[in-house]
């Protein structure tokens, strides 16, 4: 369960907001089928998730395209916009089954304890 809060660009300024969509426009070029949403974590009301929704099987190459980019803006620029990159529903659930299918499910066995079986 998330426990960010999804917000608009709407309160942010002019900069701030022109970060946003200079590292949604580096992404979008690579993967131009990503789904982008904005919200604040709840433990960092200052902070700024970008959430890059993208029909990848390893959600870090996306955010191996932004890392340096991102860095420069939190250190040089002091706009705290964090990527987070994540992969879409649809392939969470094939991994999901694809991991189920590869483990075998292992035999149940009693083990006796303080004298009970449990």
């Amino acid at each position: 369960m998330r426990q960010e809060r999804q917000l608009s660009d709407d309160g942010f300024d002019e900069r701030t907001r022109q970060a946003i969509r200079e590292v949604q426009a580096v992404i979008a070029a690579r993967y131009p089928a990503t789904i982008f949403e904005l919200a604040r974590a709840a433990d960092d009301p200052r902070g700024i998730h970008l959430l890059a929704i993208t029909d990848v099987d390893d959600p870090d190459e996306v955010g191996d395209l932004v890392i340096d980019r991102i860095v420069a803006l939190q250190v040089d620029e002091g706009i705290p916009l964090h990527v987070i990159p994540l992969r879409m529903p649809e392939r969470v659930q094939a991994a999901l089954v694809a991991d189920r299918r590869r483990v075998a499910p292992r035999s149940a066995r009693l083990v006796r304890l303080l004298g009970d079986l449990v």
